[in-house]
């Protein structure tokens, strides 16, 4: 009498047989008998099976597998990628932007409003008063002079005098070019990208305000702050409306594209560094993550290492953008020491899996790709992320990624294959009869 032998597997009952088992008892013929008898290596996939369970592929890759040190990290943005804005007078401060908001150089960020540019203002006006009043006596003095050196008269005392006029428009002169020179500066620190950068000859222009002419500089009451840099605006300092002094922080922006990955690297391994011929970054590996996806980078051994911990800093350019190059996500650089050994067959290590005392990892049948095919593996050198497979694969094999522990028990019983059979939705498993 055949019994039947039950085992719960809460996730391999996913696995459904193509044929229902049948309650009622049949007398089995011998070829039927030896078909129940013979072991299979194969697993029905379906896409139902696939969908429930989660199943991903990963490709074979040809890699270097040997010849690779691999590094944990994480990535951070560059010295000169964050900008700071600041105030240079004190004032009430209006933001034109938000948090998060991206900007390009010339974006206006914020106005303020200060009572020491409205002093500046007057003390412009004030010199600009007392030059052209020393301009006017200095003129009329000259022309007195030329006058009289016509008729061949010459007066010392106005002589004198014009000296003396000369030395007070040179001094009214310095007093506006120093009044002037400080409001370009101001409004120049805030105003933007270099091409934007005002003279003291714009700032004397005259404009049409509501029909009246006015210089430049008196047109000006709320001063603008534009961002040099394009970036993304990282936080704002302060509260919109707020006063603040002189030198405030109020915006700071980021250029989310200049990272780097900093990683450390044990200081044994200094000599296999600085022959290194490449580097990769590499994403940690997730669920429905390409696998494949990692970037070139430009290794950088750091100064300075830690003779306690005997670590070196490892610094890695990466040479294109990922979604996932941003500053805070780890992963991991991977550092090509050696270019001998050639390539090798290789799968992710986390497709194989230990069954009793072998490994085995299950390859997607290349003519029915609702099958995998359980692989008993023979392995090779194993760089913690990729492992070589020596047999029974191809370069254009796939083999199970996620999933690879399921299927592991849908296909092995106290640590042997299991013979023909098939799950039932309950998570019973039935031999064939």
């Amino acid at each position: 009498m055949k019994s039947s032998i039950h085992r719960w597997i809460p996730l391999a009952a996913l696995i459904v047989a193509s044929a229902a088992c049948d309650s009622g008892k049949k007398t089995a013929g011998p070829a039927a008998i030896e078909e129940a008898e013979a072991a299979t290596n194969r697993i029905d996939i379906p896409a139902t099976v696939r969908s429930n369970l989660g199943i991903t592929f990963a490709k074979v890759e040809r890699r270097q597998v040997a010849d690779t040190l691999r590094v944990p990290g994480s990535f951070e943005l560059k010295p000169l990628a964050k900008h700071q804005y600041r105030l240079l007078l004190p004032g009430h401060v209006r933001f034109e932007i938000d948090q998060f908001d991206e900007v390009k150089a010339g974006t206006l960020l914020y106005r303020f409003q200060s009572p020491k540019w409205l002093d500046l203002q007057s003390r412009i006006d004030q010199a600009v008063a007392g030059y052209e009043q020393a301009k006017l006596k200095q003129d009329a003095l000259d022309a007195r002079l030329k006058a009289l050196a016509k008729a061949a008269f010459k007066s010392a005392e106005l002589e004198t005098e014009a000296t003396i006029l000369h030395a007070e428009l040179s001094g009214r002169k310095a007093e506006l070019d120093s009044a002037l020179t400080t409001a370009t500066t101001i409004i120049n620190a805030h105003g933007g990208p270099q091409e934007n950068v005002l003279s003291i000859k714009d700032l004397l222009a005259t404009v049409e305000i509501d029909g009246h002419s006015i210089p430049r500089y008196r047109s000006i009451g709320w001063i603008e702050a534009k961002a040099i840099q394009p970036g993304i605006v990282q936080s704002l300092a302060i509260t919109d409306g707020s006063f603040v002094d002189e030198t405030t922080l109020v915006i700071t922006t980021i250029d989310p594209t200049q990272v780097r990955f900093r990683a450390l690297g044990l200081q044994s391994d200094l000599a296999k560094l600085r022959q290194a011929p490449a580097a990769r970054i590499v994403p940690h590996q997730a669920a429905g993550g390409d696998l494949n996806d990692s970037v070139a980078a430009d290794l950088t051994i750091g100064l300075d290492a830690d003779p306690g911990q005997r670590t070196i800093p490892l610094y890695a350019n990466p040479l294109a953008p990922r979604p996932w190059s941003r500053p805070g996500v780890s992963a991991f650089l991977e550092v090509v020491t050696a270019s001998t050994g050639g390539p090798v067959l290789a799968i992710p290590r986390s497709a194989v899996v230990k069954d009793g005392i072998t490994y085995v990892f299950f390859k997607r049948d290349p003519l029915n790709p609702n099958k995998a095919i359980r692989v008993e593996a023979d392995l090779g050198l194993d760089d913690g992320r990729w492992v070589e497979v020596k047999s029974d694969l191809g370069p254009q094999d796939q083999v199970v990624l996620q999933g690879a522990y399921e299927l592991k028990l849908a296909s092995a019983q106290s640590g042997t294959s299991q013979k023909g059979g098939h799950f039932h939705a309950d998570g019973a498993y039935h031999e064939k009869h």
